[in-house]
């Protein structure tokens, strides 16, 4: 049976993957039509660790967060979460205020919004295994601060399952959402969440929001679900 597998030095963590394991999780929980506050998958994120009240992540992604945190902290980098699981209903949301406020031809609207935005039931958010840290800018982690600790994260956030979906285009990710130093994804339990995204949710199933209709045009799964970057620390056996 084909694995994937995530190696690292003898000291560090392996993380394994069946490839070809059922989906685990159900629809709902796949497209985000679940309250983490009644989940019991789900923590809720202390004050120290994030700027928000009343978010959430995945009970095993939080625990690695912290790891991750106190680590950071050591080395004089303070890790913050600004933005975690978010639901559907909140997707559509932050969606639907873009759809209206952004101006231009609405037949390639959904496509400019997809730059940086997710069609709701599509967010990597909606798992519970991603968040984003410190700055919505990339600029914030060219320079001073943020800098060190876009550095820090590169170099290190490997050693407990995380890793960068969104890179710069190139040869291998040419399509998709443009780059996103500050988001950051938990691949042990993301990687199940995916393969089950792919199982289960049809195009029917993106729906319900301004400009869903565009979903099939834009082969949102294929482009933006799938159009990740996988780490060079996972590999095929």
């Amino acid at each position: 049976m084909k694995k994937i597998i995530l190696l690292f030095a003898l000291s560090l963590p392996v993380f394994i993957a069946d490839a070809k394991e059922p989906p685990v999780y159900t629809k709902a929980e796949i497209l985000g039509d679940v309250d983490p506050s009644s989940n019991k998958g789900f923590d809720k994120i202390k004050s120290k660790y994030t700027t928000k009240s009343g978010i959430y992540l995945r009970d095993e992604v939080y625990d690695a967060f912290k790891d991750m945190w106190k680590d950071a902290k050591k080395d004089g980098v303070n890790l913050v979460i600004i933005s975690a699981m978010r639901n559907r209903n909140y997707q559509a949301g932050i969606w639907n205020r873009k759809w209206k406020n952004y101006g231009g031809d609405v037949s390639d609207r959904a496509e400019r919004i997809l730059q940086y935005s997710s069609m709701p039931g599509t967010s990597r958010h909606h798992w519970g295994t991603d968040f984003d840290l410190n700055s919505l800018e990339n600029s914030y982690f060219e320079s001073g601060e943020g800098k060190k600790i876009y550095e820090w994260l590169s170099a290190n956030a490997h050693k407990y399952g995380f890793f960068q979906p969104y890179t710069l285009f190139d040869d291998y990710r040419d399509a998709g959402y443009r780059e996103e130093k500050w988001h950051w994804s938990y691949y042990p339990t993301a990687s199940k969440f995916q393969r089950a995204y792919n199982h289960i949710v049809k195009y029917d199933d993106i729906k319900g929001f301004d400009g869903s209709e565009y979903a099939p045009t834009l082969d949102v799964i294929n482009n933006y679900v799938n159009g990740i970057e996988t780490p060079p620390y996972f590999s095929e056996q």
